[in-house]
């Protein structure tokens, strides 16, 4: 079954958003919130070429190392977006989904759309046969932790570091 069959109103109901796993024509796009979702965390902006990037990630193999899923309002447009991937976790000796990215424009928050992108990715982690999602919040983001609490996950205080490999 297709992602638009899964979240697609019945006929003649009204129209509903849908989370979706993105297509190549989206990437503009999400590279566009991605940029925006940057920003947002007061972090530097991605690569201009992000696009084709994400494209090399999601489209370019086989089995994509990344995915990344869209929400849709019924309009058609993309007004937020999740990305994970499957990691491993040395202590557990276990597979988890790592969801890297999840952000939603302004104007979409508070209108259930991340629950939906949370669903979404649940789902994948599932079709992956995955017993467990993480990923990490700005210790300042109070709206995504309340958001988070709601779902009943649970945090780990930790730093996380980048060490380029130039």
């Amino acid at each position: 079954m297709n992602d638009h069959a899964e979240q697609q109103a019945a006929p003649g109901a009204a129209a509903i958003p849908l989370a979706r796993h993105a297509h190549p024509e989206d990437l503009p796009r999400v590279a566009e919130l991605a940029a925006e979702h940057a920003a947002y965390e007061h972090a530097a902006p991605p690569p201009t070429d992000l696009a084709a990037r994400l494209h090399r990630l999601l489209f370019g193999t086989e089995t994509p190392r990344l995915r990344c899923l869209v929400a849709e309002l019924p309009d058609g447009t993309l007004a937020g977006y999740a990305t994970c991937a499957p990691e491993i976790s040395t202590w557990d000796a276990a597979e988890y989904l790592h969801m890297d990215c999840l952000y939603l424009t302004a104007e979409a928050r508070g209108h259930g759309l991340g629950a939906l992108l949370m669903s979404a990715v649940h789902r994948e982690a599932r079709t992956l046969g995955l017993t467990e999602i993480q990923w990490q919040t700005p210790t300042w983001n109070d709206g995504a932790i309340r958001f988070y609490d709601r779902l009943g996950a649970t945090s780990k205080e930790k730093r996380r570091y980048a060490l380029p490999v130039e």
